[in-house]
């Protein structure tokens, strides 16, 4: 319809609506930006979920919560998953999470508990399930074989974190490839519970927060110099130790003698296989490190995410 002489169209009035005129031209075009920027947001989200991001509201398995769903079965071969450990625990008992409970690398490095029909099985967050759901896990072949038959595809599961879990040996430290004085980047094992941050420092200088990746190495992005570096680490629990001497050795994993929790014998059970070590590869020592045990705190994990 042609707008009539000197009318405007953006506010001209419908054919057999005579009463009613248009949005004007400034309410239509927020209505339209409003819009946009919607469509761009979930775009947004979309986008991060698929780059591997953690998703809002992203938390790892922690505290005393049960947690239900099921379970499928899958084999990494040598690889240590999107966590880049060094290779697959040496009983290959290791489970893979959906976004929301990898949580950007926070779940690394910390055990489950899993039980379903034929038993209850103890395996090592170490790898992020790209088609898993809130409450579906990706067990290894070995561990589905400890609680439902392979035949089954898909088991029906509860499974919860375990705090403190009985560990073989202290915290471990790997220097990522590429590190140097200049771009700081470390992966911490061997701790058993989430992590909640790491601080780093070298010869000189104090502590520097570093910053949690999405393959599970800590980077301070300007560097803290050649080292060696002392290195504080903290989980979600409140557990904290400083390790000292760690040198700038790319890619070879340095045993300590620290540690986040006190050294507990295992819990007697014949349902749960006992903890694996981070890597059967060959590991390098490092240079005399030392540790303090500096705060211990219970079970509840610190400023846990509310869904």
């Amino acid at each position: 319809m042609t707008a009539a002489p000197g009318t405007d169209p953006e506010n001209a009035t419908p054919a057999g609506d005579p009463g009613t005129p248009r949005l004007n031209r400034r309410v239509r075009r927020w209505l339209a930006g409003t819009g946009i920027a919607a469509l761009a947001a979930a775009l947004g989200i979309t986008l991060a979920v698929r780059g591997g991001a953690a998703p809002a509201c992203a938390a790892p398995p922690a505290g005393n919560t049960v947690h239900k769903g099921t379970a499928s079965f899958y084999d990494a071969g040598r690889s240590g998953g999107i966590c880049s450990f060094p290779g697959p625990p040496a009983d290959r008992l290791y489970v893979a999470l959906g976004a929301a409970q990898y949580a950007g690398a926070a779940a690394c490095g910390s055990y489950l508990d899993v039980s379903g029909p034929k038993g209850t099985v103890r395996v090592l967050v170490m790898d992020q399930c790209g088609g898993c759901g809130p409450s579906k896990i990706d067990l290894s072949d070995e561990a589905f074989a400890r609680i439902a038959d392979r035949s089954q595809g898909i088991a029906p599961v509860t499974y919860r974190a375990v705090v403190d879990p009985p560990l073989d040996g202290g915290l471990t430290f790997r220097i990522k490839g590429g590190a140097s004085q200049w771009w700081f980047a470390v992966q911490v094992g061997n701790h058993g519970n989430p992590l909640r941050s790491v601080e780093a420092t070298g010869s000189s200088g104090g502590l520097r927060k570093a910053a949690r990746q999405v393959d599970n190495y800590w980077t301070i992005e300007d560097g803290i110099g050649p080292g060696p570096y002392t290195i504080r680490v903290t989980d979600v629990y409140g557990h904290q130790s400083t390790a000292t001497g760690i040198r700038m050795t790319p890619k070879q994993v340095q045993r300590t003698s620290a540690s986040l929790v006190a050294a507990v014998p295992p819990s007697p059970s014949p349902s749960l296989s006992p903890s694996p070590s981070l890597s059967p590869t060959p590991v390098a020592e490092s240079a005399a490190p030392t540790t303090t045990v500096e705060a211990l705190a219970g079970a509840a994990p610190l400023a846990a995410t509310r869904c």
